[in-house]
């Protein structure tokens, strides 16, 4: 069976895709896809949120994957609990072998949420070609306390034509920034050179 890749994940089309496909990617996609890639976007969102001074509490790591988000956010000291939620429950069981979390959560992120009262929600690769849109918006703010600080990455393909820009400038936010970065460092042009070069940005505020 041939690997999934960033073709398959970016044409994906609703939930059931999204779990197919992350069903089969889960067991090797720290060493294929993130180390191959030189995967950046992880790392840059964790040193995004704790630059923001993030109040104390538990935080809420969307679409968490293997975990590579917070295992950034730990290498960085970060030391609270952090929750892990994520649509595929066979990435979640790959996060959750790593020690990271306090809890696992398999739910789908633009849905009402069974968690609530997180002082910081992060995410990691989830707003995409294929996966989630500003949708989600709504149903994160709800589980957030008021203050809560949100560092969140959206792929820069997709920022115009899914309307983050004036999805995010309609929410009770306060300090909304952007910042734009590299999602993959040198290693992804050999690898896969139609995607090496994609961008991200990365948006932070604070629910009002």
């Amino acid at each position: 069976m041939e690997k999934p890749d960033l073709s398959n994940a970016y044409a994906l089309n609703g939930a059931e895709d999204i779990r197919r496909l992350y069903a089969g990617w889960a067991e090797s996609y720290d060493a294929d896809f993130a180390t191959g890639m030189d995967y950046r976007l992880p790392a840059e969102v964790a040193a995004a949120f704790l630059r923001h001074d993030p109040p104390p509490g538990p935080v809420l790591d969307v679409g968490a994957g293997t975990g590579l988000l917070t295992q950034a956010l730990r290498g960085l000291g970060h030391a609270g609990p952090v929750d892990a939620l994520d649509l595929s429950a066979e990435m979640l069981a790959r996060a959750g072998a790593k020690g990271l979390y306090r809890d696992l959560i398999a739910a789908d992120v633009t849905k009402a949420l069974p968690v609530a009262d997180y002082t910081g929600i992060v995410s990691s690769g989830t707003f995409t070609h294929g996966h989630v849109g500003p949708e989600a918006f709504g149903p994160l703010l709800a589980a957030a306390r008021p203050g809560a600080l949100f560092a969140l990455s959206v792929n820069r393909g997709v920022w115009d034509s899914l309307g983050f820009g004036p999805a995010l400038a309609a929410l009770p936010v306060t300090g909304l920034d952007r910042a734009e970065v590299a999602i993959y460092g040198q290693r992804a042009a050999s690898l896969d050179p139609a995607h090496a070069a994609d961008r991200a940005l990365i948006v932070t505020f604070r629910k009002a």
